[in-house]
């Protein structure tokens, strides 16, 4: 189907999207992460815990521990998702025996537990079980081998079942099994129904797969993301590597590339063995940090659908997606979680309709100085904790802003300067600016020693950037806009990790290709340039500053 831009259109489609959402129809959005969470005392023992794995009701979290007794597979539940878990009770003798259990695996129906042990009568040092039950409420019976097609001479273990449960992932831990690629590495074994035998497991090869250690794999509910732990460089540290997830678009593609979850999941401390729960909005893992015995953490995924960067999912919103009806056009990409499909369809609008008329609290958004105090030196930061001082005599002017107040400057001698935000290196980022008056050669916000960000050229004031890559080639990005006409303009400059972006009144006014950054971990100027030289400094009004951990489309 091939979509004109007009507003008839645009809005032909809101109000499909919405009747599909209304209907039934359910899809996830492209998201970051909020904050990891110790689950605490109640489910952690001053033993190491790991391992975890959610049930498809999220009301059962099963999990391994070295807790007094051995190592053994214990079940921790809650009444409902709002609630907080129950102390945690062992399987007891029948999964657990006086060998070593854990890697538990609930099926989705709750009626099979996938495991590892290394009890006698095996086909090498670890095997995978499964144990069964006829109802949620009767006990487990004994656990049956899963056999030697499934289990080689070596050491098997991680078992993840898929929703359908006729795939099952697995590691194999540098063992004797033919067509590993080195270390360990993760491998699937299908099955035609769930009364049909187990087939030979398939090495998943490269990319997912590497000369180092791969395993510790999860499936999601919709089989369409893998995460896993690796140890592949790229990562943040640990023994056990890093947390990263592959997707694809159908269960009948091909994997993609990997892609590590970043610092907010992986550290120096072990973060491993992921569980995501069944509706995409909470992943559970474990993790040595502190450092000491391991524990089990959370941490929620909260879907990235504000576009605009304006607050809240409106008509905007789609309108912008469905601008880019069609493409591969990766800020609209947003859906199914957690990296797309490669192109803005009706799925993306699905998630964006999930979501409309709600007021979010952005968590991309890095620092946010609305430029509101009435007096004082310092410049808050609403987002985080990266409140500016304010040099020189500048003048707050709580009704003279934009939105709200705002902050005069003198062009000699005024400026704010804050902490380290970004490294404009580190990935993709936004920043947007309202302001008034300036002159020629002026500049909005720079990063002292590095580069200045928004700036005007010392002929007409039209709006340029001078961040740029760290090759010789690498140039600076002008427009042909003047902003110094002494009207208000909403000026910024969006980097998606492939283009640099200049913005003047929520309109694109000079684009180019860009693929890195140069770096710098300096704090930022607002009001002045990089090296603070004499005709650098703004003279007139700057408000609402805003800097993303992410390309906004405004």
């Amino acid at each position: 189907m091939k979509l004109v831009n007009g507003l008839e259109t645009k809005l032909v489609l809101v109000v499909f999207v919405t009747a599909v959402v209304i209907s039934g129809g359910r899809l996830r959005a492209d998201f970051t992460f909020g904050e990891p969470t110790n689950l605490g005392p109640t489910v952690n023992s001053s033993a190491g815990d790991w391992d975890p794995d959610i049930s498809a009701d999220g009301l059962s979290l099963f999990f391994g521990s070295n807790r007094p007794g051995g190592e053994d597979i214990w079940v921790a539940t809650r009444p409902t998702q709002n609630d907080p878990w129950d102390t945690p009770v062992n399987l007891g003798p029948t999964v657990n025996g006086s060998s070593d259990e854990t890697d538990p695996s609930l099926s989705a129906d709750g009626l099979s537990l996938f495991f590892r042990s290394n009890r006698p009568g095996g086909s090498g040092g670890l095997d995978l079980y499964v144990t069964t039950r006829a109802t949620i409420d009767d006990p487990w019976r004994e656990p049956v081998n899963l056999g030697p097609i499934v289990n080689s001479a070596g050491n098997d273990s991680d078992p993840s079942i898929s929703h359908d449960g006729l795939s099952l992932y697995l590691s194999t831990f540098r063992g004797p099994r033919p067509g590993g690629l080195g270390g360990d590495d993760i491998w699937v074994t299908r099955r035609a129904s769930t009364s049909h035998a187990w087939g030979e497991p398939v090495n998943l090869g490269p990319p997912i797969n590497t000369a180092h250690n791969d395993f510790m794999p999860t499936i999601s509910a919709d089989g369409l993301s893998l995460f896993f732990s690796s140890d592949r460089p790229g990562g943040y540290g640990g023994y056990y590597g890093d947390i990263w997830v592959t997707t694809r678009a159908t269960t009948d593609d091909l994997w993609g590339e990997p892609v590590n979850l970043g610092p907010t999941v992986s550290s120096l401390y072990n973060e491993a063995d992921p569980s995501i729960s069944a509706d995409g909005s909470t992943l559970y893992f474990n993790s040595g940090w502190p450092p000491g015995d391991v524990d089990l953490w959370q941490l929620s995924i909260i879907p990235v659908v504000d576009l605009n960067g304006d607050g809240i999912v409106d008509a905007a919103d789609m309108c912008i997606m469905v601008d880019h009806w069609g493409e591969n056009y990766s800020l609209c990409d947003i859906g199914p979680t957690p990296l797309g499909d490669g192109i803005v369809d009706i799925q993306d609008l699905i998630v964006l309709a999930e979501h409309l008329f709600e007021e979010l609290n952005d968590l991309t958004l890095v620092a946010y100085w609305a430029m509101d105090e009435i007096e004082g030196g310092i410049a808050s930061d609403g987002a985080n904790d990266n409140d500016g001082n304010v040099h020189g005599d500048p003048t707050w002017q709580p009704d003279g802003g934009m939105v709200d107040g705002a902050l005069q400057l003198d062009g000699i001698d005024d400026y704010v300067s804050t902490p380290f935000v970004l490294n404009p290196a580190d990935g993709k980022f936004s920043v947007f600016v309202w302001i008034k008056g300036g002159a020629p050669g002026q500049v909005v916000l720079s990063q002292m020693g590095g580069a200045n960000w928004l700036y005007t050229d010392t002929l007409e004031g039209n709006l340029m950037t001078e961040l740029k890559g760290p090759g010789r080639g690498a140039a600076i990005l002008p427009s042909q806009t003047i902003i110094i006409d002494g009207d208000w303009h909403r000026i910024g400059l969006v980097w998606d990790g492939s283009h640099r972006t200049l913005y003047v009144d929520d309109i694109a006014v000079a684009e180019d290709t860009q693929d890195n950054l140069e770096g710098s971990e300096n704090g930022l100027y607002i009001g002045t340039g990089k090296a603070m030289k004499s005709g650098t400094y703004w003279s007139g009004l700057i408000d609402d500053v805003r800097i993303y951990n992410r390309a906004v489309i405004p």
